[in-house]
């Protein structure tokens, strides 16, 4: 199990370029270790009884069925439209 000390936190703020207050430098390290000792742990659990996947869920999409659902109302919203031209609704022009 690997754990950092404050002079592994200085260089590893040096090198991200962060600006690390002397005070902080405590707190950065504990929780960097606890991260560090969670992985430790997932890394030690036995997972060779446990089939690869490349995915959780199940591959196959299921789709529904292709059907008609509403009707076509194009002339009806067209007839209570201001102004219709060859089937398009023109509006006014707002840019010049």
């Amino acid at each position: 199990m690997t754990h950092l000390t404050e002079q592994d936190i200085r260089r590893l703020a040096r090198l991200a370029r962060l600006e690390l207050p002397e005070n902080e430098l405590g707190p950065v390290r504990d929780k960097l270790n606890a991260v560090i000792a969670l992985i430790d742990r997932l890394q030690a659990v036995d997972t060779g009884s446990v089939a690869a996947m490349s995915h959780p869920h199940d591959p196959l999409l299921r789709l529904r069925d292709d059907l008609l659902t509403e009707s076509d109302q194009r002339e009806a919203l067209q007839a209570v439209a201001p102004k219709v031209e060859d089937g398009l609704y023109l509006v006014p022009r707002v840019i010049d």
